[in-house]
């Protein structure tokens, strides 16, 4: 899948050997003019160094010209050295590109507590400045990787008006995803024009609708970051209300692709569950219902082994926490009604279910009753590869 990068941007990858040598694993893309920038970041009170600079240069000024990301190594839990570390990465780029230091967006991925190799990092920076222009969209989600079975990358490009809008972003994460964010990494790149308080408002509602409604284990890291960069250079402008609409639209099917593809990927996974509750009293009680039966290590388990194990999901829903009557709670496995009026359905759902559990999207329904309320959410199942991954991750 070939994406376009979008107009005055480049990128730029190579391997420091900071965990395997001869791997990608330091990335920068670059714009040409000062864009407008945006960041979403972890909620967890143990927030990683570059999380840390990156919001405050968010907060300090509306724009950036650079995003730098590491794998291998979190700078997490690393104290004032680590943040002194990762200013100084910044410094190096900012002396062999002509950047102010404030301008590049720092991010990192890797195993917490460790301090950054800053003598593989000195020597990385000459080449992957050398190295600008020289890699695609494709180069660039492989160098972020870090568990990921592959690299995740999406895009759009749209007319508006006598113009070509593009849109490009990557995204790392397979493990320890759960909002908010979903763990991980992500950059959106764009080369519309579009005022900074427009683009910073944009992906808070973005990131609800897509990267928040995914998860693989319910861990929330020290690292998740989004940044988006919009520079301009395509000319087209984005003027009024109707054109920021559409503008938000893209963003986020590019996001929703790059959601999925997470959910796809999560360690040791082999089913997408698409877990959707109807009928609540309100829409955050759809929510609450849909994560618990998403992070039931019993209903995971279950689809992993391709059983319809309606037992697991209605003990679920009855324990989420929220108001429903029993007597209401209908639950549907890939259009197969499997349990009505508190007991299951007569149907053979085994046999009507052997060919559907086999392929990697499962459809979950569960309708609690006629409320307004609606969630869907991306899930994993859970295999034996999973523990094996997260069992030998820092060994």
């Amino acid at each position: 899948m070939k994406i376009v990068i979008p107009q005055g941007f480049t990128l730029a990858v190579t391997s420091a050997g900071f965990k395997t040598p001869g791997k990608t694993d330091l990335a920068l893309a670059v714009s040409d003019v000062p864009a407008a920038a945006a960041g979403v970041f972890t909620r967890n009170q143990f927030k990683a160094a570059p999380v840390q600079i990156g919001q405050h240069i968010l907060h300090e000024r509306d724009q950036a010209r650079a995003v730098l990301i590491n794998t291998g190594q979190a700078n997490a839990c690393t104290g004032a050295e680590g943040l002194a570390n990762c200013r100084l990465t910044q410094e190096m780029v900012a002396v062999v590109t002509g950047l102010a230091p404030s301008e590049i967006l720092p991010a990192s991925t890797g195993v917490i507590g460790a301090q950054l190799r800053m003598d593989a990092w000195q020597q990385a920076i000459p080449r992957l400045v050398e190295n600008m222009g020289g890699a695609d969209i494709e180069d660039f989600a492989s160098a972020i990787m870090t568990t990921d079975a592959f690299p995740k990358y999406a895009g759009e490009q749209f007319r508006m008006g006598a113009g070509m809008v593009s849109i490009a972003a990557v995204a790392k994460g397979a493990g320890m995803i759960c909002p908010n964010m979903a763990t991980m990494l992500s950059v959106v790149l764009c080369d519309a024009a579009v005022d900074s308080a427009s683009w910073r408002e944009l992906f808070p509602r973005a990131v609800a609708a897509t990267f928040n409604r995914a998860t693989v284990d319910g861990d929330t890291s020290t690292n998740d970051t989004l940044y988006a960069l919009a520079n301009g250079v395509s000319g087209v402008q984005i003027q009024n209300e109707d054109d920021f609409a559409v503008l938000e639209a893209a963003v986020t099917r590019v996001l929703a692709k790059l959601a999925y593809m997470l959910v796809q990927d999560g360690e040791g996974a082999t089913k997408v569950l698409h877990i959707r509750v109807s009928g609540a009293d309100c829409a955050g009680d759809a929510e609450q219902c849909a994560r618990t039966v998403g992070h039931s290590q019993l209903v995971k388990t279950a689809m992993y082994g391709r059983d319809a194990n309606w037992g697991r999901i209605v003990a679920a829903v009855g324990r989420c926490g929220v108001p429903f009557n029993p007597a209401d709670l209908v639950v549907n496995v890939c259009g197969v009604e499997l349990f009505k009026r508190e007991q299951p359905t007569t149907l053979d759902f085994d046999s009507l279910l052997s060919e559907a559990l086999a392929q990697r999207d499962i459809n979950i329904d569960i309708s609690l009753g006629d409320g307004p309320g609606v969630y869907t959410l991306l899930a994993s199942d859970l295999s034996h590869e999973y523990v094996s991954i997260n069992a030998d991750y820092r060994s």
